[in-house]
């Protein structure tokens, strides 16, 4: 059966190429999906995901992923510099979204609903494949709170005005671009910029190896499985080392990768997209969207859907294939299903979380529409008001970070009382 799913694997390889590079419009809708794949496949890869890193530490005691997001960030904000410096920043989309009371509402729901679904606005597109009733759930509901929070984000300053700003965050989302805070330093102020970056990085670590030293002092840390098989290093033997053979395969195709490499992998996409796009790592706001396309089967016309959201009418209509961020969002999904068929995973772990309780489907469900509301309040998701704004040098991603990891332990908390 493996062997059969390898093959398959990578059959859907070249259908990627061969069927994206002919029936998408454009190059760059191309390339989008690439990015989206290997994203998928990274992320599916490294077994990492932004909401782990609250879940993880809280249920396990481990924060090792924690603490790998923060050398991911760093260093996608170090590559970031290289588009940056000497450049015109707001000929960028950067995400240098405004500091308000909708992000930290939306930081608070966003994090209280990734405990109980397990995966955030990226990660249900990988937990379609490997926990299908949880994350299509999880998906609907998600879909709905967007859907539901656009015409708040749409309509309301507590949302979209930011109460301070800086002379480029002004002239972009509204927010606080660090290096407009260095101006002083030589380099535009990216060298003090960087240098704050490292420091919030060193200060979330240091705090992550108190709270991993408590859990081990109370007895109540247990370590993440999967990071143990990560870390579980195997020694290349070089003298009967073959070029084909299985050993080779499970090196390039099956063996998971570690948290760090998965950072390394991500920071590259993330670089490559914005140096193509001059954008970020978006997910959520297609999930809305998706929403009301399907609303329109029961007749809701484009419309109405633009009435209530205020988000155009012509956004509902364009087809799925053509809106960028929904196809990079397909590549995801994709990608995921790559590296489950070529490391002869995809069934079993397909097959992993099928039987579900009621009881489970209405968590998922407030779990999804929760963080779908959370996204409009804060302007994004996990990657979209964390990862791409403290990547692009905003203040809020740091400020969203505090928020969503508050929720994280207050879902947590909940969640733990109710399974009792």
């Amino acid at each position: 059966m493996k062997k059969h799913e390898q093959i398959f694997g990578g059959v859907v390889i070249l259908l990627v190429l061969y069927l994206g590079g002919i029936l998408l419009k454009t190059d760059l809708l191309f390339f989008r999906l690439l990015v989206g794949v290997g994203f998928g496949y990274t992320l599916s890869r490294a077994y990492t995901g932004f909401a782990g890193s609250i879940n993880r530490a809280f249920n396990t005691g481990s924060t090792k992923l924690m603490r790998t997001l923060m050398f991911l960030f760093f260093i996608s904000a170090l590559l970031s510099t290289s588009f940056l410096f000497k450049a015109d920043p707001t000929t960028y989309d950067l995400w240098i979204n405004p500091i308000n009371l909708g992000l930290l509402v939306g930081g608070l729901l966003f994090g209280f609903g990734m405990a109980f679904s397990s995966c955030c606005a990226s990660g249900v597109l990988t937990d379609l494949i490997t926990a299908l009733p949880r994350a299509s759930i999880t998906l609907v509901f998600f879909g709905l709170g967007v859907f539901l929070g656009f015409p708040i984000q749409n309509t309301s300053d507590w949302v979209s005005k930011s109460w301070f700003s800086t002379p480029v965050g002004e002239k972009l989302a509204g927010g606080v671009f660090l290096p407009d805070l260095f101006k002083w330093d030589g380099l535009e102020g990216y060298l003090g910029a960087l240098i704050l970056t490292a420091l919030f990085c060193g200060v979330v670590v240091f705090l992550a190896y108190c709270y991993e030293k408590g859990r081990n002092n109370k007895n109540t840390y247990t370590g993440h499985f999967m990071e143990r098989i990560q870390d579980n290093k195997e020694v290349l033997d070089t003298k009967n080392y073959k070029l084909l053979s299985k050993e080779t395969y499970n090196r390039l195709f099956v063996k998971p990768w570690t948290l760090v490499q998965g950072a390394v992998v991500i920071s590259i996409l993330f670089t490559l997209l914005m140096g193509v796009t001059k954008g970020g790592w978006g997910a959520s706001t297609p999930y809305g969207i998706w929403f009301g396309k399907f609303l329109m089967i029961f007749g809701v016309s484009p419309e109405s859907l633009q009435s209530f959201t205020k988000i155009p009418a012509k956004a509902y209509m364009q087809p799925f294939f053509q809106n960028a961020v929904s196809v990079q969002n397909f590549g995801i999904l994709i990608g995921t299903i790559i590296y489950l068929l070529t490391s002869g995973k995809f069934i079993k772990s397909f097959m992993s979380e099928m039987n579900i309780t009621v009881k489970d489907s209405l968590l998922y469900a407030l779990g999804g529409i929760t963080m779908g509301l959370g996204t409009r309040f804060a302007n994004g998701c996990n990657v979209g008001a964390l990862y791409t704004p403290i990547a692009n040098f905003s203040l809020s991603g740091w400020v969203f970070l505090i928020f969503m990891t508050l929720g994280g332990i207050a879902g947590n908390m909940f969640a733990k009382r109710l399974s009792r």
